[in-house]
């Protein structure tokens, strides 16, 4: 009966559970939406009276939907009130497709998750020669981009590295109004503030990205740059002379930015997550609006969608962003994308972007690699070689033939975590397919796991022929695909008592430092490529810049291949990318801005395209990186030439209308 009795209880009790659960109401997921009402009306210089009025509009718009003020202001996380005209909330999708049909409202979209997309190159863009600046430079034209303010929405900023000391620099410009605004924590020093006349301000904005993540730890809330993404592109767009700049010994040189004596603003949106994203769009559409307000002369954006943008313009928030910036006379400057060489990839197409595509320059990082039977191949690399006690060859074997037994084979090709036998890895030479574009410190880091002494990690097909230095926690080089079917070959026509993992051997030789490396520019594989999208008669992208093995300056909170196992410090770095092409345009705008301080940023886009180059240092039609003539719908009206851009001769411009006009 006891059993029963408890039995029963049990039968009761569930189905009372059962009935609660049922009756309790269920609420739909919140997410983060933007709503978007285009401009205010209190104009260019707005009281505090007029910022409170523009978010108390706000809260009144919100509340109609969601019932009372009180639900408005918990839910709005951003009030766009200076001269974007919007707001950031949690809401659920009928709430967000109530405001939408509200009078004024012009979008209402989800807040969408956006990825991050140096001492010879300015060298190689003719700013100088061999150190000495000319007359005609436009850097002396344009002294150095004096007086210019050069904002960088990115991953933050290093702020005591020396491309962004203020020896001997004067007063602020009186035109920044974020005077006093440096969020920027102590970190490991005792230093109280960390802005000074060189970097003037730094704000975070990371109100979406702690929606959707959760809490940042307070050590890293600040906009410090933790992955050192946003000191090397601030430092490329306007870092000072800093002599001696290297990256293990390699291209040594004085590093600078292409306006080295502007004045920098770090806002930071993105957030620790180079490889999967981490630039939430209420976030960076926040900086935005405060770079505006600020004072800012150019918009420095290295970031965008991972696949092709097909939306309206009306829905992306860096579209938006920039056209407001814009129409404030503040040049914007953005990122192709890394998604190439697929046609159609590129990102950041609105008309009123810069859109940067990536290529190369006349320098090499390359190490010579030794075969056993007397063969050598060239293969991009920083390594400083092995010891002297550890220089010898070494049998060469590919990841495929030393794989576990259950891996698949396609998962070890690529040199997968828990794909690798050690037992056939350990005191060899590792072959490893490159699995992403523009970087191979996975392969190289599993390889050093299963101990390999040296990694070789050969191109895709998609990469072409174009070989990427990488500073890996391993002897390594970027091999092409005939060097690694070479080998492989090699190793296939072993005679019977040899066994194909030992019968080639290699040896892989210190890096060194090539200059006046011909042809240059080479498109780069990864780099974005036309037509857009969402607007194919509008050419993007607009122009191409220097955006592989870029050096400049980097994040001492990070390894600097950005593994969590890589304890190296170092002050500068070695990184690829139309991350890094877009600041190289950034600087050179703001030399523009400088020289004409009253044109416009269509007069100044226009000075830069009229005066590009679709002509390589043997003056021959641009090729890319798979040996075929180059088109514009790889770099747009070409290859950028600051010292022409300066003093054009005849500019094109456009106002808002014309701007709106050809987004119709």
């Amino acid at each position: 009966m006891r059993v029963m009795a408890f039995s029963i209880f049990q039968l009761l009790l569930s189905s009372f559970l059962l009935c609660t659960f049922f009756q309790e109401p269920t609420h739909a997921l919140r997410k983060t939406y933007i709503v978007y009402l285009g401009g205010h009306s209190h104009g260019p210089d707005p009281s505090p009276t007029d910022l409170e009025t523009a978010t108390n509009s706000h809260h009144e718009l919100l509340a109609s939907v969601l019932g009372s003020d009180e639900k408005a202001k918990e839910a709005i996380m951003y009030s766009y009130n200076k001269h974007i005209n919007g707001f950031a909330a949690l809401l659920e999708e009928e709430e967000a497709s109530d405001i939408a049909e509200k009078p004024n409202v012009v979008s209402v979209f989800l807040s969408k998750e956006h990825k991050l997309h140096t001492t010879r190159s300015w060298n190689f863009l003719g700013l100088e020669k061999n150190g000495r600046v000319t007359a005609n430079s436009a850097w002396t034209k344009a002294k150095f981009g004096e007086g210019t303010i050069i904002a960088n929405i990115d991953t933050g900023v290093w702020p005591e590295h020396p491309s962004f000391s203020d020896k001997g620099y004067g007063p602020v410009p009186s035109k920044w109004r974020g005077k006093g605004v440096c969020q920027i924590d102590s970190f490991n020093t005792t230093q109280k503030y960390f802005c000074n006349r060189k970097l003037i301000g730094a704000r975070i904005f990371l109100k979406n990205h702690e929606a959707e993540e959760g809490t940042i730890d307070r050590t890293f809330r600040s906009a410090r740059d933790f992955v050192g993404h946003g000191s090397h592109t601030l430092s490329t767009a306007g870092g000072n002379f800093v002599p001696g700049a290297n990256v293990e010994g390699n291209g040594r040189g004085t590093a600078k930015g292409g306006s080295p004596k502007a004045r920098l603003v770090a806002y930071k949106a993105c957030w620790n997550k180079l490889d999967t994203g981490g630039c939430n769009e209420a976030d960076f559409l926040a900086a935005f609006d405060h770079a505006i307000y600020d004072g800012v002369d150019v918009i420095s954006a290295s970031i965008g969608w991972s696949t092709p943008y097909k939306e309206a313009m009306l829905t992306d928030g860096i579209s938006i962003g920039s056209f407001h910036a814009v129409t404030k006379n503040i040049v914007v400057v953005c990122s192709a994308g890394n998604d190439g060489p697929s046609p159609s990839s590129v990102t950041n197409v609105a008309p009123w972007s810069f859109t940067v595509a990536a290529s190369t320059m006349d320098r090499s990082f390359l190490s010579e690699i030794s075969l056993g039977n007397k063969t050598h191949f060239q293969g991009a690399s920083l390594n400083r070689g092995l010891p002297q006690t550890k220089r010898k060859f070494y049998p060469i074997v590919f990841s495929v033939d030393a794989k576990l037994r259950n891996a698949s084979a396609s998962d070890a090709r690529v040199c997968k975590p828990g794909t690798l036998d050690p037992a056939k890895v350990r005191g060899r030479i590792l072959v490893c397919l490159r699995s992403d574009k523009l970087e191979s410190v996975r392969e190289v880091e599993q390889g050093k796991l299963a101990g390999a002494v040296i990694v070789f990690v050969q191109n895709d097909e998609q990469s072409g022929n174009l070989l990427l230095a990488e500073n890996q926690v391993l002897p390594a080089a970027s091999i092409s695909g005939t060097a690694a079917s070479y080998m492989n070959t090699s190793n296939a026509n072993t005679t019977a008592n040899t066994t194909a993992m030992s019968s080639m051997f290699g040896y892989l030789n210190s890096a060194k430092t090539y200059l006046g490396v011909k042809p240059a520019p080479i498109m780069a594989g990864f780099s974005s490529r036309g037509p857009s999208l969402l607007q194919p008669l509008i050419l993007k992208p607009d122009i191409t810049a220097p955006g592989v093995n870029i050096i400049a300056a980097f994040s001492q909170a990070a390894g600097p291949s950005n593994l969590a196992s890589d304890t190296r410090r170092t002050l500068f770095n070695v990184e690829q990318g139309t991350s890094m092409a877009c600041p190289h345009v950034a600087g050179i705008a703001g030399l523009l801005k400088a020289y004409h301080p009253t044109w416009s940023p269509a007069a100044i886009k226009s000075a830069i395209m009229t005066t590009a180059t679709t002509l390589d240092n043997t003056k021959k039609p641009i090729r890319n990186a798979f040996d075929k003539v180059a088109t514009p719908f790889e770099y747009g009206a070409g290859h950028v030439q600051p010292n022409l851009a300066i003093d054009p001769g005849l500019v094109y411009d456009l106002n808002t209308n014309d701007q709106l006009y050809m987004n119709k």
